[in-house]
């Protein structure tokens, strides 16, 4: 896909609406040939295993990367994101995402991508290798067998959401942010689930009507 093309679709996501300049500028930050090649081995893998059911070009684009840069934006915001060392795990990570745009937007994070699926975490390596990132650790576990903690945790699209929910929290650090992508319905689930979180208000993801960022941290 063409880098001109990303970077069209992805300027939404990269600045409030009304901050041309800004989305520009967040935009040529983030590395839009890594994001290109992950495309075409998303697109390639996809075909033998299901890794996701957009098969629209433009759609993964906003759908996946332009979600995930969105939560990653409001987590590392401005140009402190390079000086960023956080630990964060992406549970259940799928095809990568949000975990590793978070990791082309925030470079300097340690990245662990929790994922059991084999053939899932297989594509994961692939990922990794062919982008060349450093510091991510692929976890090929179930998120419940870990017995570590990270400053912050985040998933999305999981099958069993309110299974979910606990194991993430009992992967963060004592001040860890727990930052999930959902759908506006879930939020009051969620809130019910673990009271003993802080949850900050839901804020909207740009270019759809259901999806949220959902951000807690410990009481």
């Amino acid at each position: 896909m063409q880098p001109a093309r990303i970077a069209e679709l992805l300027a939404p996501f990269l600045a409030p609406a009304k901050d041309a300049s800004e989305a520009a500028a967040n935009t040529a930050a983030v590395d839009l040939d890594r994001i290109s090649t992950y495309i075409d081995l998303l697109l390639r893998w996809n075909a033998r295993v299901n890794l996701t059911a957009i098969r629209d070009e433009d759609e993964i684009v906003t759908r996946h990367f332009g979600e995930s840069l969105f939560a990653a934006r409001r987590l590392f915001p401005g140009t402190s994101r390079k000086d960023v060392h956080s630990s964060v795990a992406d549970v259940g990570s799928g095809a990568g995402f949000p975990g590793i745009p978070m990791k082309l937007w925030a470079s300097d994070i340690a990245l662990t991508l929790i994922e059991s699926n084999h053939k899932k975490a297989a594509f994961l390596r692939e990922v990794s290798r062919a982008l060349t990132l450093t510091d991510i650790d692929i976890q090929n576990v179930r998120a419940e067998t870990l017995n570590r903690t990270f400053e912050v945790v985040t998933f999305r699209a999981v099958e069993r959401f309110a299974d979910t929910l606990p194991v993430a929290a009992k992967l963060l650090a004592p001040s860890g942010r727990l930052a999930v992508l959902i759908s506006r319905a879930q939020v009051e689930q969620a809130r019910v689930a673990l009271p003993q979180l802080i949850w900050e208000e839901p804020v909207p993801v740009p270019k759809s009507e259901i999806r949220v960022l959902l951000v807690a941290g410990r009481i």
